[in-house]
């Protein structure tokens, strides 16, 4: 059996991070190296699929509500206005392999650091 990922780690209170959403499916942190004023984590508590293509194929419900989950973010704390980004492998710089997006907002001049 492998260990849990960080994510599942920092939901299960074992180690320290942000919380700004939880559903019964997902939930939010904050980045601990944003690249943009908002940067947020939205994670499927579920460790089963390791990147989008796996989880777009597997259970596009569960993409779904993470979609729903930036927008709430976004909606808090951003207008309304996100970007919705997904590494997928480790080349383009995805480091843990629990599906995870990186909502990003309130950008200025459109500028991405990192991205």
């Amino acid at each position: 059996m492998s260990e849990p990922s960080i994510f599942t780690r920092i939901l299960n209170g074992d180690i320290p991070g942000e919380i700004l959403l939880e559903t019964d499916d997902v939930f939010a942190i904050r980045d601990i190296n944003p690249q943009a004023p908002l940067h947020v984590l939205v994670i499927p508590k579920s460790e089963q699929f390791r990147d989008v293509t796996e989880l777009a194929a597997g259970d596009p419900g569960l993409m779904a509500k993470m979609v729903a989950a930036a927008k709430e973010i976004a909606d808090e704390h951003a207008n309304g206005e996100y970007r919705l980004i997904f590494n997928n492998g480790a080349s383009v710089a995805q480091s843990v392999f629990h599906v995870h997006a990186h909502v990003l907002g309130n950008l200025e001049e459109n500028k991405l650091v990192g991205f």
